[in-house]
């Protein structure tokens, strides 16, 4: 029985695998967040925020289905769009035949993008120091070209009807060991204790209940990625569940901790398992509301 039951479960697994590989890597979920910040000035009332992450260019193929991607952002009016990083699995040049795709994202108050682990080159056997630095260079070039604004460890404030908030964005840190920390939060946040409004791009979500939620800026919500969901869990209803779940408290969706908000986005491409099961790609439309509105 137990026999049985063993080859059973085996297949149903590869069978869940081989779907996730052939039907899962371009199937776009829209997930429609609305947030209320308890300092978010009246003129940005209703601000559309539009949110992907982990592209990792060098495991997608299909050029068309990242297009339709593209269109399915733009069609929601964004006043921004923010991208949390990891445009690459290893090497830049896996992004320049995207180049032209993701020139096309279109947002009121612009695109605004930061780097993620994988950007930096760090899993490559590189000849030298110079190579990887230059690697990481044309990067930067592409996020450029492409028009996103990349933030590295600074901020720049967005001013509509005499009022302003501030998007931060830093380069990769994470409280988990295993991945090098890159990001200087003090220097992101310099100068903000007066904003009304910050919003922070950081890559990793370990990253919150480590830094940001202490900071004396008080960031009031922060964007990040990185966990991809594992690719791979059970999301029914407001229940959900993963094996990244017992590496990471935060992994996908809404968290909020005393009006300071995290949102985990689920990862736009793949890398490992080039498929997905039950954790869909993700891109999320926030919309921002004052907390008294």
């Amino acid at each position: 029985v137990w026999s049985v039951l063993a080859v059973s479960v085996a297949l149903l697994l590869t069978s869940l695998f081989i779907y996730g590989t052939l039907f899962n890597v371009y199937r776009y979920r829209l997930h429609e967040i609305q947030v209320k910040l308890l300092r978010l000035p009246k003129s940005f009332a209703g601000l559309r925020v539009v949110q992907i992450s982990d592209i990792h260019s060098g495991s997608l193929q299909n050029h068309r289905a990242v297009e339709s991607a593209v269109q399915k952002i733009n069609d929601q009016n964004p006043d921004l769009i923010f991208f949390t990083g990891d445009l690459v699995n290893n090497i830049a040049d896996e992004a320049t035949s995207f180049i032209d795709i993701f020139s096309k994202l279109r947002a009121k108050h612009g695109v605004y993008s930061i780097l993620g682990n994988h950007d930096y080159g760090d899993y490559v056997a590189w000849p030298d120091a110079v190579t990887k630095e230059a690697n990481l260079n044309k990067l930067k070039h592409i996020h450029a070209q492409m028009g996103w604004r990349l933030l590295l460890n600074e901020h720049v404030r967005i001013e509509q009807n005499g009022e302003s908030i501030a998007i931060a964005g830093v380069e990769n840190w994470s409280a988990k060991g295993r991945f090098s920390s890159y990001g200087k939060l003090h220097q992101a946040l310099a100068g903000l204790a007066d904003a009304a409004t910050i919003l922070l791009l950081s890559h990793d979500p370990s990253h919150w209940e480590a830094e940001i939620l202490d900071h004396p800026a008080e960031v009031d919500m922060t964007f990040s990625g990185h966990t991809h969901g594992m690719q791979f869990g059970l999301e029914w209803w407001k229940w959900r569940w993963s094996p990244v779940q017992y590496l990471y408290r935060q992994w996908a969706g809404l968290y909020n901790r005393n009006h300071q908000f995290l949102y985990v986005n689920r990862g736009f491409g793949v890398i490992g398992y080039p498929g997905r099961v039950g954790i869909l790609p993700e891109i999320t439309v926030f919309t921002l509301q004052p907390a008294n509105a």
